[in-house]
């Protein structure tokens, strides 16, 4: 038997003003305009792709019947989580203090103030939240390979 294979395309996020969140995403957070497309006044998808990865978003009106900013922690890996925070921040996103697992050998759900100290995969994060509240969770990978 084959096995079955899937692959993350494009993530719908549920917005308020299309205008406005196209901005945050393309503007603040860098992400590549792909698509602005809307063929009458009920319907207008736009995408949008991360630098770097496979994974597009789209917004727009007419996409979804999610409740505005009911998505709920999507993740971006980045390779540098303190230097992605900082460029961030200087865009005028807010995004939360880095944090790190601990204990990281026996992870239990619990966090500890800055960044890994031994900068391991998967072990730092920090979050932001675009103007409708959807959240996203960046997550340090890579760095001591960067």
């Amino acid at each position: 038997m084959t096995a079955l294979t899937f692959s993350v395309e494009v993530i719908t996020i549920p917005v308020s003003d299309v205008d406005r969140a196209l901005r945050f995403y393309k503007d603040q957070l860098g992400f590549h305009l792909d698509v602005d497309y809307s063929p009458n006044h009920a319907f207008r998808v736009v995408q949008l792709t991360p630098s770097g990865s496979a994974c597009s978003i789209q917004i727009g009106k007419g996409l979804t019947d999610a409740r505005v900013g009911s998505l709920r922690n999507v993740y971006l890996v980045v390779t540098d989580l303190d230097a992605t925070r900082t460029q961030l921040l200087e865009r005028g996103t807010a995004v939360s203090e880095i944090r790190h697992k601990t204990p990281i050998g026996a992870w239990d759900g619990g966090f500890a103030p800055g960044l890994d100290p031994a900068r391991g995969d998967y072990a730092s994060f920090a979050s932001f939240s675009d103007p409708d509240g959807n959240s996203w969770v960046l997550q340090e990978r890579g760095y001591r390979n960067a």
